[in-house]
């Protein structure tokens, strides 16, 4: 389901259940040990994929531990992003000489718990997906727009170190293409010379799964600050 999301130079894993070979290193189990039992199956496969995933450009796996705000580390000169729920895992990981930053999410293609979008989205945002939810019935909108709003946030913190609430970005959807754009609605959003005011990524829904992917390339062109998501396609709601 996610390799179609994805550039060549991503390089994923994915799993639908929790496959009996996998394990988790000690030094990881020792991050788990006092957790639920789907908790800890939930780390150990969404790491089997990780393993799986750096196999695919050749890189050596490692225990991948939690950093700050949560973040795995990566080994020196990946970029990667891990996601889980009910039902599915996925790990996506890249050479950082071809790739800036990776986000992935993935949720049950269900509606959000009451109370929750109204926290995670911005009144415009709302008003768009009503709007899509009357004129393309099918995934669960909310729902979809919680899960670009992860992605984005992972690709954005271990690019800049800087934290992103859900207020901090504004998105919006092409639900024709599967696609979705993102604009950066903080102060300053340019890192290492390159300007980031607006992030593009990709989503599917199937199977009861809704998942959203971010791929931002090294050979990315820079964004202008001037620029808006509303200005890229008609599409876009």
């Amino acid at each position: 389901m996610i390799h179609e999301l994805l550039p060549s130079w991503v390089s994923a894993a994915e799993a639908f259940g929790d496959p009996p070979e996998a394990r988790l290193h000690p030094a990881e189990e020792a991050v788990v040990a006092r957790a639920v039992p789907s908790r800890r199956r939930e780390f150990t496969t969404v790491r089997h994929c990780a393993a799986r995933a750096l196999a695919g450009i050749g890189v050596p796996y490692r225990p991948l531990l939690p950093g700050e705000r949560g973040a795995p580390r990566w080994p020196d000169g990946v970029v990667g992003a891990m996601t889980h729920c009910r039902g599915y895992r996925a790990a996506v990981v890249a050479r950082g000489a071809e790739g800036a930053a990776l986000g992935v999410d993935a949720e049950p293609d269900e509606p959000l718990p009451r109370g929750v979008l109204a926290a995670v989205s911005l009144p415009r945002e709302r008003d768009r997906i009503a709007g899509l939810a009357s004129r393309r019935p099918g995934p669960h909108w909310d729902r979809l727009l919680f899960s670009a709003k992860e992605s984005v946030y992972k690709a954005w913190f271990p690019l800049t170190g800087r934290p992103l609430d859900f207020s901090d970005a504004e998105l919006w959807f092409d639900p024709w293409r599967g696609a979705f754009r993102a604009e950066l609605l903080v102060p300053e959003t340019s890192f290492g010379g390159r300007e980031l005011r607006v992030l593009e990524g990709r989503w599917a829904a199937r199977d009861g799964l809704l998942v959203t992917v971010l791929a931002l390339a090294q050979s990315d062109r820079a964004i202008s600050r001037a620029s808006s998501a509303r200005e890229f396609t008609p599409n876009l709601l």
